[in-house]
């Protein structure tokens, strides 16, 4: 079994995996790994969502953590969903790569939300992130082609 499980993961090759806009992970549909993307702008925290106040949007779920929340989202979902598409802004900056993101470790910059891998990436990130927005924004689209 060990052995299918390996084969089977070697099989999976990285740019089908790497082309989805919105990260969710291997397992998962979850956006921001299940987070409130809304609560980060009104309550200044990350705040877990509740699968009673989903939404699917560009092909991924989208929990909230109340009706009103997930009613904004609606509204205006580029206002919310964080910046490219979830991944480590840092990565898709420094690395021109994709990289999973930890919702705890986050920054909203000029009303815009970004995520890292963890707390250490985000230390890199805080010491010049309109450089690194610059770079990322460049990277973006061809990683997304």
């Amino acid at each position: 079994m060990k052995k299918l499980l390996a084969l089977l993961v070697l099989l999976i090759s990285w740019p089908s995996w790497s082309a989805d806009q919105i990260y969710t992970g291997y397992f998962s549909n979850k956006a921001v790994s299940g987070y409130d993307t809304v609560a980060y702008f009104t309550q200044g925290k990350p705040v877990k969502g509740d699968s009673k106040w989903k939404f699917e949007y560009q092909g991924a779920d989208w929990y909230f953590s109340s009706q009103e929340n997930l009613d904004k989202f609606k509204a205006n979902p580029d206002d919310f969903a964080p910046q490219y598409g979830g991944y480590c802004a840092w990565a898709v900056a420094a690395k021109n790569d994709f990289a999973s993101a930890d919702p705890e470790q986050w920054a909203i910059v000029e009303g815009k939300l970004y995520l890292n891998y963890s707390a250490d990436v985000k230390s890199l990130w805080d010491k010049d992130r309109a450089g690194f927005i610059e770079k990322a924004d460049v990277n973006w689209p061809n990683l997304i082609k």
